[in-house]
């Protein structure tokens, strides 16, 4: 089976249509599958719920899908650091569905595994809890969270083999296994792809089985806030 394409474009080509909801990984601008994005704003595909922890920022990430206004749902942890994304929410123009950063993780990889729903005490007794179904163990509540099950999910990983067996660059791991393990079709992006065979099965992060598309391109690596010393 093939999973190597040219570009971004053609491996979305035939997977997106207007009101789909999309996994994103990526944790600011850390790992974010800029070029599917890009690609993605290009299509012009409207009417988006989108799974990430955090929108980008303005002109760059998910922000330049806000932008666009090609997104009508976040379903999202942190959602500063992009002041479009505040403005069309205050406005009205954009529903958010609030998820603790560990609940998001989770129901993403609830929907990779399968599972429909799970139990949490994260959320109880905040707005998080209203309309979920409560329960008790052992004399503790919890509340019901729904696994996430996408029409795709689109990812960055540092290097990968031809089947999509993948390697995360450190930080950059962060919510792309579990949005890349949630989509019906994944696609990835990556720095470099490799002869299969040529990982160490140990060092794989994900494994090409949640991997149905595969991209190389170039990336821009983005500091989102740049801290220097003072000036003396």
């Amino acid at each position: 089976m093939k999973k190597v394409y040219g570009s971004a474009a053609e491996a979305l080509d035939g997977l997106l249509f207007d009101g789909m909801l999309i996994a994103a990984g990526g944790f600011g601008l850390c790992g974010i599958p800029e070029l599917l994005i890009q690609a993605i704003k290009e299509a012009g595909t409207k009417d988006l719920t989108v799974a990430s922890n955090n929108a980008g920022v303005d002109d760059f990430g998910l922000g330049i899908l806000l932008q666009t206004k090609q997104v009508k749902k976040m379903m999202s942890s942190y959602v500063g650091e992009n002041a479009e994304f505040m403005r069309q929410y205050l406005s009205g123009e954009l529903e958010l569905e609030f998820n603790p950063q560990g609940t998001l993780a989770e129901r993403m990889r609830a929907g990779g595994c399968g599972i429909p729903g799970f139990y949490t005490k994260t959320g109880v007794g905040t707005q998080i809890a209203e309309g979920k179904e409560h329960k008790d163990f052992d004399g503790e509540t919890y509340i019901m969270e729904t696994g996430i099950f996408a029409d795709i999910s689109i990812v960055k990983a540092w290097k990968a083999d031809e089947t999509g067996n993948c390697i995360f660059r450190k930080t950059a791991r962060n919510f792309n296994p579990p949005a890349a393990m949630c989509g019906k079709v994944c696609i990835m992006e990556v720095e470099e792809i490799v002869p299969t065979g040529s990982l160490d099965p140990d060092q794989i992060h994900l494994p090409g089985i949640y991997v149905h598309r595969l991209i190389q391109g170039t990336h821009e690596k983005r500091i989102e806030k740049v801290t220097t010393r003072p000036a003396a």
